[in-house]
């Protein structure tokens, strides 16, 4: 009997939900850095054995929302509990439950759904005893599923999850082939890379206010992927950062960016970017829709 399913991963922001994803899938998916909201999308990764297909939905942190992008976010985020069978709550083990975390278990608890919670980050545990007391602490608060402690980056316990899910989802189809590890077409992946790439190398305002849209992709006759792109900022204050001192922050973004593309395509590659100034487009349903952020319908 050959099993299939839909799990979502929700938590608060860099809780190390797409650094869990990468690692079940053994190939980078998810885009990642320290920045808060790193993750704008949902991101569908495709684990597949010869007794399994387990589709995980990867969303954004849910969070407080200043801008309607937040707003959006969010709605991607909860909505993605309307389409699975499996919720995996991933809560960071050296960080207190907050508020975050119980405004999370006040939405799941809405919905008809076995909550499974994912305590992530054990390997930074003195010892047993200390998660043996985080484990206690989110039984007080949620009657889960059952509590999970793993690491996501080093894949401890992950065995025993995929075991889990594959005991609580029902028989099913392959909803796609076995070479298939993520729903999303290159542009989206090429995008967030160079977004991944902004996010490292610059602070403050700036990485939340970068959106990537790539702008044409195309085979040269010299077999080389044309690939332009624009980094769409705010301010011209924020423009000039990501373009830097005669064009240094631009072209060590364009240095890293094409580097990890060419690897990601396994084709040599010309990249060209832009930086454009879209004022306040994180409030902008229309910018935010062209950008890819569509606004979920209730």
């Amino acid at each position: 009997m050959f099993k299939s399913g839909f799990v979502t991963i929700i938590g608060r922001p860099n809780v190390g939900k797409s650094t869990f994803i990468n690692g079940v899938l053994k190939k980078k998916i998810a885009i990642m850095s320290d920045k808060v909201q790193t993750t704008r999308n949902t991101i569908h990764g495709v684990y597949t054995d010869d007794e399994c297909q387990i589709v995980f939905i990867d969303t954004p942190g849910i969070h407080k929302p200043k801008h309607e992008l937040g707003r959006v976010i969010n709605d991607m985020a909860t909505s993605s509990l309307n389409e699975v069978e499996i919720v995996l709550f991933m809560v960071p083990f050296d960080e207190p439950l907050g508020k975050g975390d119980k405004y999370i278990m006040d939405i799941v608890q809405n919905y008809d759904i076995p909550v499974y919670l994912l305590i992530n980050k054990i390997d930074l545990a003195k010892n047993k005893n200390e998660v043996l007391q985080t484990i206690a602490l989110y039984n007080e608060k949620f009657d889960f599923a059952e509590i999970i402690p793993i690491s996501a980056m080093t894949l401890d316990n992950i065995d025993h999850l995929i075991d889990v899910i594959k005991e609580n989802i029902g028989e099913g189809p392959k909803y796609y082939p076995d070479d298939m590890i993520t729903n999303h077409p290159e542009q989206f992946i090429i995008q967030e890379i160079i977004r991944e790439k902004v996010l490292q190398l610059t602070k403050e305002e700036v990485p939340h206010a970068v959106a990537v849209v790539i702008d044409a992709m195309e085979t040269g006759e010299d077999g080389y992927i044309n690939i332009v792109a624009s980094i769409i900022v705010e301010r011209k204050s924020q423009k000039g950062i990501i373009i830097g001192k005669q064009g240094s922050m631009i072209t060590k973004i364009g240095t890293r960016a094409r580097k990890e593309i060419k690897k990601r395509l396994g084709s040599p590659i010309y990249l060209d970017l832009w930086v454009k100034v879209q004022k306040d487009w994180r409030n902008n349903l229309s910018r935010l829709d062209e950008f890819g952020y569509k606004k979920e319908d209730n």
